[in-house]
Order: structure tokens, then C-alpha cells, then sequence
């Protein structure tokens, strides 16, 4: 049973603080607090990765070059016609998503309780509780990736169709199939949120329950698939399916 508490606390969002902002309480999670994480991640590595970039790579630019080419390629690939207007959002998303992910690996801050405990410090017990995990396993990140995903759909469709086109291709071939055009969109959303989140969470909740009950050695080695390749699996799958549904835009 308590294994069962810890599990649940373990998969739950947590109020971090709170402000107001025009007489509106704003509660801040841990998942908000992790994004914002890697978010300062993202800039900082982009800064230092693109400063002076040379016309001959070398060093650290050879791995942005990499990178970058690898978006390219596959954006190329997967959306064809007018790739190169949607490589940056689909770079964008999958490195955020492979690090998002894959997060758990560096969840090595310990709570404040567990500080407590080693130094007996009274401030290290009032802290709040706060955890390095995938922000992909709340359902609100996901959700809010995918209307993201299919705005963007939308914006290709509006932008190398025209308005009067996009609209138009709600009743092809036949207009009887615009109420199934108009429900795909939903569908896509739900479709790229939930898979996404039941992916992340279920492994999030395997590796806990193997941390639970095996040897360290165990867990770390399961921790290869379930935190790393899986992580970077989903992203993939997510950003594939996000650069399909652009291409139907632009066709």
C-alpha cells in the first residue's frame, strides 16, 4: 500500500508555488519548473553551439552541422515539397521532446526530506517537493505539443493552399466528407497527445515499480530502454507523424 501512495506521488503533478497575476492565482508545477529547465537547456546550448560558426566546420560546430543536417534530411523525407519552411519546428520539437523524455536519467537532485535526513538542516525540510521528471508525463504537456502540431498543419495548409483552397479541402472529393475532415483534426490531436503520454507515463511507471523491487544493477540497465531509447523513440514517432500530416497540408 505504500508502495502504491509513493507510485501515485510519484506520477502526479506538484504545486511548486503560485502567483497571482491580475487577481488570478497561477499555481507553478514541477512540470512547468522542468520545462522551463529545459527550455534555459535549449538556449544556453544554442548560444554557445552557433557563436561563431566558421565557413570550414570544426569543433563544436561539426556536431550543430550534424544536427541540423540529420532535421534537414528527414523533414526532406517526410514533407517534401516546401520542407525547408518547417525544418526549424521540427527540430525544435523533436530535441525538445528527446530531452523531455529522457530526463529521468538526470534525476539526481534529492528531495528536500532525503537532504534532511543526510545534514539535518531544518531549511532543507521545508523545501518544496521537487523531482526531475519527463514533463511528457503530464497529459497537459502533450496535449498542448499536439494543438501546437496541428496548428502548424493548419498554417501549411492556409499558407501554400491559399484560404479559399485550405477550405476547399474540407469538401473533397465530395462534400459529404466534411464533417469526417473537421473530426480528423480532433482525432489528431487526441491521437498524438495520448500516444505520446500513455508511452511516457507507462514507462515512467515501469522503471519506478523496477526500482522498487530489483538490485540496483537491474534498474540501470533497464533504464537504457525504458528512459533513453524509448524516449527518443516516442519523440521520433511523435515529430513523423506531425511532418505527415504537414505534408497532407501542403499536397
Amino acid at each position: 500500500m505504500e508502495f502504491g501512495k509513493e507510485l501515485v506521488q510519484q506520477i502526479s503533478s506538484h504545486e511548486i508555488f503560485s502567483f497571482s497575476l491580475f487577481g488570478i492565482n497561477i499555481p507553478v508545477t514541477d512540470t512547468v519548473i522542468v520545462m522551463w529547465i529545459i527550455m534555459a537547456f535549449l538556449a544556453v546550448f544554442s548560444i554557445i553551439f552557433t557563436r561563431r560558426l566558421k565557413l570550414i566546420p570544426e569543433g563544436r560546430q561539426n556536431i550543430v552541422e550534424t544536427i541540423v543536417e540529420f532535421i534537414n534530411n528527414f523533414t526532406k523525407d517526410t514533407v517534401g515539397h516546401h520542407w525547408e519552411h518547417f525544418a526549424p519546428y521540427i527540430g525544435t520539437i523533436f530535441i525538445f521532446l528527446i530531452i523531455s523524455n529522457c530526463i529521468s536519467v538526470f534525476a539526481v537532485i534529492p528531495k528536500g526530506e532525503e537532504l534532511y535526513r543526510l545534514t539535518h538542516v531544518e531549511f532543507f525540510r521545508n523545501l518544496p517537493d521537487f523531482s526531475i521528471r519527463p514533463p511528457t508525463k503530464d497529459v497537459n504537456t502533450t496535449m498542448c505539443m499536439a494543438v501546437m502540431s496541428i496548428i502548424m498543419v493548419v498554417y501549411a495548409g492556409i499558407r501554400f493552399k491559399g484560404f479559399p483552397g485550405w477550405i476547399k479541402s474540407f469538401v473533397e472529393p465530395i462534400p459529404v466528407v466534411l464533417p469526417m475532415k473537421i473530426t480528423e483534426y480532433l482525432i489528431r490531436i487526441l491521437s498524438l497527445s495520448f500516444r505520446l503520454f500513455g508511452n511516457i507515463l507507462g514507462a515512467f511507471i515501469i522503471m519506478e515499480i523496477v526500482y522498487f523491487l530489483m538490485p540496483a544493477v537491474i534498474p540501470a540497465g533497464l533504464s537504457i530502454y525504458f528512459d533513453l531509447f524509448d524516449g527518443v523513440l516516442q519523440a521520433f514517432i511523435f515529430v513523423f507523424l506531425t511532418s505527415i500530416y504537414i505534408a497532407e497540408a501542403v499536397e
